[in-house]
């Protein structure tokens, strides 16, 4: 795990069965969660400098980098991490949504949208989603087509799958 700092955020990056992740927290809460390729990466350079051990935000990334190997190793289905999300007040209202789809299973953009109160914004819906800085801990990827297809995960569909298929495997549910 290497941590760097920069302007009031802290970064980790730790290696996972998807490939890097990088960490960032900010005043002692996750703020993200990055694949190495994604769409909405936020620049290099808008994530940190060199930080050591002694700083304030390296005991949240460390709990995330424990708590994300837990869940790769299976042992571990849901998080609890304290969470810093910056977005608009529509993009947090999904993403707390996204936070109340139960492990191991998924739901469509359309049903997500209902879940909020607003029916007619399944398109919004995937922005939102799209945009989740904290992938995985804040599940974007339980979220699929209205047919139950798997679409449109910033990661790419290759990691949705992998991580659909783990949280089937240790659930022991098939996904709808």
């Amino acid at each position: 795990m290497t941590s760097t700092r920069t302007s009031g955020l802290t970064q980790s990056v730790v290696a996972s069965p998807i490939g890097p992740l990088t960490l960032v927290a900010a005043g002692g809460a996750l703020a993200g969660v990055y694949m190495d390729t994604r769409r909405h990466l936020p620049p290099a350079g808008a994530l940190g400098e060199p930080a050591g051990p002694d700083e304030p935000d390296a005991a949240p990334l460390a709990e995330a980098a424990g708590q994300l190997a837990e869940y790769f190793a299976g042992e571990r289905t849901a998080f609890e991490l304290p969470l810093a999300m910056d977005g608009t007040g529509f993009q947090r209202r999904v993403w707390a949504a996204l936070r109340d789809i139960p492990y191991g299973e998924t739901i469509s953009y359309g049903e997500l949208a209902c879940r909020i109160g607003n029916a007619a914004a399944s398109r919004a819906v995937g922005l939102a989603n799209g945009k989740n800085p904290i992938s995985i801990i804040v599940p974007c990827h339980r979220v699929v087509g209205s047919d139950g297809s798997l679409t449109g995960y910033g990661g790419g569909l290759d990691r949705k799958r992998f991580l659909l298929a783990l949280e089937q495997r240790v659930s022991g549910q098939a996904l709808a």
